[in-house]
């Protein structure tokens, strides 16, 4: 800016009037800075304009993996909130890590980001307390924090796989199967724990099989064979996740009886698929979207030191069935819900 300013003949302080848009400066003059500007290129340094003012107008999201649609998706949300709020985003996934989680979120908070939003990869977040202090809010998606009071915004995992559950028994069918992800995911658990509940609650539904992840495929093929054959099988499977979706898709073209199927998430092509396959869908966009939005709202009750902080809040939304072919019909047809 002395550059500018001696190129302008006026006073430093009249060329940061005009390039941060003050009062005070007569319109011919300010226009003779803007043309100085010009001529000898000069750029405003946010990221110093920012940190002077206890910010750096950034934020960092932490997902398990960018390559996965899910979080790409999740990302793309984030970031359109991210830029119409005048903020950068910076990504990485923790690919499962808790350790390499924790090494990304130092690394942002050595970057002294505004706020963080996570998908949590580790069991327990205690190690934030001294890290966030009451300075850097943070933001849990698609699963809670434990160790830490923190804002999350899940989906109803439950509720999704209930109503694929009611879905399937009111086609007919009775004895279900359920295929989970890893269990040492909370979400895995969130939805065995629907379908369990859901089988026991309804009086037409008998108690089915039970499987979690991960899976090879020749050993899902001789699950899925046991489970479809003999006088007690399965007639319908419901899946944890579109990855295990889409290894049952591959083992069933090696099987002599199809079970019906319910996946949750909704994937590229299930509709095309043949049969096309009835999904529990939620949007990751609307996950990015109200996880960016409750980030936001906690900088600007902070920007504004206001002593009456948002108490923190567990943000469900909810999942749609979307029905398709794949779910069939049992041992008698029943009525749709």
């Amino acid at each position: 800016m002395i550059d500018v300013a001696e190129h302008a003949h006026v006073s430093l302080k009249t060329v940061s009037r005009v390039v941060n848009d003050e009062p005070g400066v007569r319109s011919e003059t300010a226009e003779r800075v803007r043309e100085s500007i010009k001529a000898l290129g000069f750029r405003r340094n946010d990221g110093a304009r920012q940190l002077r003012r206890g910010r750096t107008a950034s934020i960092g999201l932490v997902v398990e993996d960018l390559a996965n649609p899910f979080y790409s998706t999740l990302t793309g949300a984030v970031e359109r909130v991210a830029r119409r709020r005048a903020h950068l985003l910076m990504s990485a996934s923790a690919e499962g890590s808790a350790e390499r989680e924790r090494s990304i979120v130092e690394a942002f908070l050595d970057r002294r980001v505004d706020g963080l939003i996570i998908v949590p990869a580790a069991a327990e977040h205690g190690w934030l307390i001294p890290e966030l202090g009451d300075r850097t809010p943070v933001v849990f998606v698609d699963r809670p924090a434990v160790g830490i009071a923190a804002d999350a915004v899940l989906i109803d995992n439950r509720g999704g796989v209930r109503s694929a559950v009611e879905h399937l028994v009111a086609r007919g069918h009775r004895r279900l199967g359920f295929l989970g992800d890893d269990a040492t995911f909370w979400t895995a658990n969130e939805r065995r724990a629907g379908f369990e509940a859901s089988v026991h609650d309804l009086d037409q539904a008998e108690t089915g099989n039970i499987a979690m992840g991960p899976y090879e495929l020749d050993d899902l093929v001789t699950l899925l064979r046991s489970w479809t054959d003999g006088p007690d099988s399965i007639t319908a499977v419901v899946t944890g996740n579109n990855r295990v979706t889409s290894q049952v898709l591959h083992a069933v073209r090696r099987l002599d009886a199809r079970p019906a199927l319910v996946g949750f998430d909704d994937f590229e092509y299930a509709d095309l698929l043949d049969p096309p396959v009835t999904v529990i869908s939620h949007h990751p966009d609307a996950l990015g979207e109200q996880a960016a939005h409750t980030l936001f709202s906690r900088l600007d009750a902070m920007a504004e030191a206001d002593s009456r902080l948002p108490s923190v809040r567990q943000i469900v939304l909810p999942t749609r069935l979307i029905v398709r072919g794949s779910s069939g019909h049992g041992d008698s047809e029943g009525n749709e819900p």
